[in-house]
């Protein structure tokens, strides 16, 4: 095998995907092999935190401003609340009948809204049996973990 024939084989690795080729002829081995280039792109912005002391993590009021606001029954009606961040849709299509309008009776285990989470779509249940006195969040809006959505008075 000749020098031309070698720059051509190298010159079609270059223009191919090729990154490895051995040939023998003749007694004579040949072993060509190509490296992809790696470049790595970085834009990472320096971030500064700041360092908040810790109350007492054994005392029962430093328990209770760790935790959610509490979803709970209330003299006027039971609250329905988030069980995940999401984004809050009344209606099971773009343009559909929202599931529950304010007045309409709901029985335990009746939809009343999705909420999306990654891409899945959550159904939220009535918990009790009532009418539904409060619509707390507009379609499309982003609701977060125990955010109140309804109010059902039994």
């Amino acid at each position: 095998m000749d020098y031309k024939a070698i720059e051509q084989l190298m010159k079609a690795m270059n223009e191919t995907n090729l990154t490895h080729l051995e040939i023998e002829e003749e007694g004579l081995k040949i072993k060509i092999k190509k490296e992809k280039e790696v470049v790595a792109v970085s834009a990472v912005q320096p971030t500064v935190q700041t360092v908040q002391p810790v109350a007492d993590l054994a005392s029962p009021k430093a328990a209770e401003k760790l935790e959610a606001p509490a979803c709970k029954e209330e003299k006027e009606g039971t609250l329905v609340c988030s069980p995940i961040v999401g984004t809050f849709y009344s209606a099971p299509a773009p343009g559909a009948k929202p599931f529950v309008s304010l007045g309409d009776k709901v029985k335990k285990g009746d939809v009343l809204c999705i909420i999306e989470a990654m891409k899945l779509m959550n159904e939220i249940e009535a918990d009790v049996d009532g009418e539904i006195v409060e619509i707390l969040v507009q379609n499309e809006e982003m609701v977060e973990y125990n955010q109140p959505l309804f109010r059902i008075k039994g």
